[in-house]
């Protein structure tokens, strides 16, 4: 996970979800680019985040556009998020015995009753299902602590968006392989808010 480092965070407010990684592309301590973007869209209502090599994280964002895109056309219906987490986590199991170094992280909304729901896994799919938030990259310890710090169950969408900025702007300043910007993309029943934050460039 340290080759090209990067960190990402998803936590659960009140109807809303939020998830949001860094921005660095590096090669171990040798920063390559600042725009290096780890969270994709999945449908409208879910997210996903992958931290760890550069190029599992491209490979992967086109095989589950594909894998999404089949299964829409064949179930004629949107794939809700839980049902995408175990479509993620079956994709690493496949391949555990060369397994593509990524950590995922996914956040989304259920479409009927609007539930939020979140979810991470290792790099061969073990999936880890969370009430509060979920970490992974090469700041996850930081990240786990500033997240018990300030996160409170049933956050408004704004209280959200502060908190999981926070987070991620605080642990990321501590850890030599993560950083350089951030991106957040809070979901809410009607929309997906995305904002981009300016950190500390060094």
């Amino acid at each position: 996970m340290e080759y090209n480092g990067g960190s990402v965070v998803a936590m659960v407010g009140k109807n809303c979800v939020a998830i949001a990684s860094d921005l660095r592309l590096g090669n171990q301590a040798l920063t390559i680019a600042t725009n290096f973007e780890k969270i994709f869209p999945i449908t409208d209502r879910i997210m996903l985040g992958m931290a760890g090599l550069a190029t599992d994280v491209l490979t992967l964002r086109d095989r589950f556009r594909f894998r999404v895109n089949m299964y829409t056309i064949k179930e004629e219906r949107e794939i809700e998020p839980e049902t995408f987490a175990h479509l993620v986590s079956s994709t690493l199991y496949e391949k555990r015995f060369g397994p593509y170094f990524i950590e995922p992280v996914i956040a989304g909304l259920s479409k009927g009753t609007n539930k939020p729901f979140i979810a991470s896994a290792d790099t061969i799919g073990c999936l880890n299902f969370a009430k509060d938030f979920v970490v992974c990259g090469t700041a996850t310890d930081k990240l786990f602590g500033v997240a018990e710090s300030l996160w409170e169950p049933d956050l408004e969408p704004e209280d959200l968006f502060e908190t999981i900025s926070q987070t991620l702007m605080n642990a990321v300043d501590r850890d030599a392989f993560s950083g350089w910007g951030a991106i957040v993309h809070l979901i809410t029943p009607e929309k997906v808010v995305t904002r981009q934050l300016r950190a500390r460039m060094d």
